[in-house]
Order: C-alpha cells, then structure tokens, then sequence
C-alpha cells in the first residue's frame, strides 16, 4: 500500500457531509504569504510580486463555474465595489478562458481571476490541494487577507465546501 506523503499534515473538510482531506493546512496567520505563479485571463503568468504594495483578498474556490463560487464572486464584488485599496484575487482551476466568460457574462469587474492550469504547486503551497474525493486534485474553498507587504492577517478554511466563507471577518482586517 502507498503511503500518503501529506498524512502528517492534512486537514479533513467535507463535500456535502462526506470528509474529504487537503494536503496540508493553510500558511499561519502572521507569516509572510508564499509566492506563486497563476495564469492570468490573458494567459499572462502572474506572481505574488506583481501585486506589491497591495492589499489582497485571495479567495481560493474549485471553480467559479459553480453557484457557491460564483456567489462568493458576487459577494466580494458588491462588498468592495467603493474600495480601490483592496484587490481580491479569485483562483480556482478554471481555465482562464472559462474565468473571463463568467466574469464576462456576471458583469464581475473587481475581482481578478488566476488560473492553477498549468499546475498545482499554489494549492500545495497554500495547503488547500484536494487529496481525495470526487473533487481531488482541485482547490478547497480558502480565504485569505493579506496586508501591503502580503503578510497573513487572516485565513479561512471553509470546512463546508458548499458553504460560503465569512466575508465580514475577511474584510474586518481592512477597516
């Protein structure tokens, strides 16, 4: 039998009340945000640096292309629509022409989309890679606030993934 290598550190969630597992669990509150490379809707590689200086929302979903994804697209673009200091990155393994479509098609204009198409090294980083069940090897749902110099202020491990995540707590951080 193969041996789990995340066994020491995955965190169990569910999908409609089954336990599902992630390989890891998210990066602590306090620390610096681990960098990433995600693929932007113009297919533009896309890192961490290249939002210096900004506060960020990174609202991590399995697919826009689902109603509790997109529902929380719509709740951080009505909750932030005044607020140009704060930009929410929406990352799912949508491929980035999918993303663009449901922005297109939702009027969604705050939120900017990041795809994990190429791979799956953001999920592992940020410990919200599915490691089993019928959505295995996509993203849990996850939200993360992150100061001007990208250090944690808040995380959020959905433990539902059909449920939506706390976005007054999220945006508590950024009063």
């Amino acid at each position: 039998m193969k041996k789990n290598p995340y066994a020491q550190d995955m965190t169990v969630i569910t999908l409609k009340g089954s336990p599902i597992h992630t390989n890891g669990r998210l990066p602590a509150v306090g620390s610096q945000a681990p960098d990433f490379l995600l693929i932007s809707t113009d297919l533009k590689p896309m890192s961490l640096k290249d939002y210096a200086r900004k506060k960020l929302i990174l609202a991590i979903v399995p697919s826009l292309d689902t109603g509790v994804c997109l529902t929380s697209a719509k709740q951080f673009e009505a909750r932030l629509q005044n607020r140009s200091d704060i930009q929410v990155l929406f990352i799912s393994a949508d491929l980035p022409f999918a993303q663009k479509r449901v922005c297109g098609f939702e009027n969604l204009k705050k939120i900017e989309t990041l795809s994990m198409m190429r791979d799956r090294k953001f999920a592992e980083d940020y410990g919200v890679l599915l490691i089993d069940g019928p959505l295995q090897g996509i993203a849990a749902r996850a939200v993360l606030a992150l100061d001007e110099n990208h250090q944690i202020l808040y995380t959020e491990l959905v433990p539902e993934i059909a449920q939506e995540p706390n976005y007054d707590k999220a945006l508590t951080f950024f009063v």
